[in-house]
């Protein structure tokens, strides 16, 4: 038997591994998270997050390639209606590998595994929201500095044909003061 290429399998040969992973991966999709040893969920995950992007496609033929998998209709149609939905905008990462401690029986190395079905971060909302505003508030000041440049356009040229006699009698200090209260 070639070895494998992600480490030595799960008790047995690759059939056995086949449907063990099989149904680790219902049990987790049916139950949202499962305890097993840290080897198997380490196995899982990958094997997991390749069902869940099936399922994210959501077509006819992901749909039948799952069910080759897992034979249990009623979970596949959870794993392709509600998860994928819950998982939609998340890319990859769909699940959580938590250690927990040693097995009290064997001393195995546990760990719990579950769906991360949170919404992708409320931190990135909030910097996409703020960027936004941030754009929204650049918009309003250059309209807000469209008129105001042309009624700077339009004072300087004013006094340049009707008042040039009464600009050059005002003292310099006035007329700085006047276009600072104008803007």
């Amino acid at each position: 038997m070639p070895t494998p290429t992600k480490g030595p399998r799960l008790g047995g040969g690759a059939a056995h591994e086949r449907l063990m992973l099989a149904n680790l991966s219902a049990a987790l999709f049916e139950h949202k998270r499962i305890t097993t040893t840290v080897t198997k969920a380490k196995r899982l995950k990958p094997y997991a997050e390749r069902l869940v992007t099936f399922a994210k496609r959501g077509d006819l033929a992901s749909r039948r390639r799952v069910l080759g998998l897992i034979s249990n209709k009623g979970i596949v149609h959870e794993l392709f209606t509600d998860i994928a939905q819950a998982v939609e905008n998340r890319d990859g990462g769909y699940t959580r590998i938590t250690k927990i401690g040693n097995r009290k029986g064997d001393n195995a190395p546990m760990a719990v595994i579950e769906l991360v079905l949170e919404p992708v971060s409320p931190k990135q909302a909030v910097v996409a929201e703020a960027t936004s505003a941030a754009k929204r508030d650049a918009d309003k000041k250059e309209a807000a500095a469209a008129p105001a440049a042309e009624a700077d356009v339009a004072e300087t040229e004013a006094p340049a044909t009707e008042d040039a006699p009464a600009a050059e009698a005002a003292p310099a200090d006035e007329a700085p003061a006047e276009a600072k209260d104008a803007k």
